[in-house]
């Protein structure tokens, strides 16, 4: 059970990272050149999916069972995180939409979670 919560807590860690770095390239790029937030909606989209999906992929690894529980797990805490912001610091539920990005985020970690698990058994079976 500890390696599970270990696993879990790298996968978000994993998410946050990646969605800080991601943010600050997409501000260089918003400020250095002509486009919109609008007009990079879509590649924001990917981004974030991206990154729910590697934090998925670490959980999973670094778990090595059970990776869509880990992943799911892994992306239930972020979304958690996530509302405890939204709603205790900015008093604004979800909205509707943003249930669906974090169901979509949720089956995109469980998937990212199975295959981290099968990546690192197969590097434990080759070493």
């Amino acid at each position: 059970m500890v390696r599970w919560g270990k696993a879990i807590a790298y996968g978000v860690t994993t998410i946050f990272l990646l969605a800080i770095v991601i943010s600050f390239l997409l501000a260089l790029i918003l400020k250095l050149t002509n486009y919109q937030e609008s007009s990079l909606q879509w590649f924001i989209n990917v981004c974030a999916f991206f990154a729910v999906f590697f934090g998925g992929l670490i959980a999973g690894g670094k778990g090595k069972e059970r990776g869509w529980i880990l992943g799911g797990s892994t992306s239930l805490l972020f979304t958690l995180i996530v509302y405890l912001f939204q709603f205790l610091g900015l008093e604004q539920a979800f909205s509707v939409e943003q249930w669906g990005y974090h169901a979509g985020f949720l089956i995109t970690a469980m998937v990212g979670g199975m295959i981290g698990v099968n990546i690192a058994s197969s590097r434990s079976r080759n070493s």
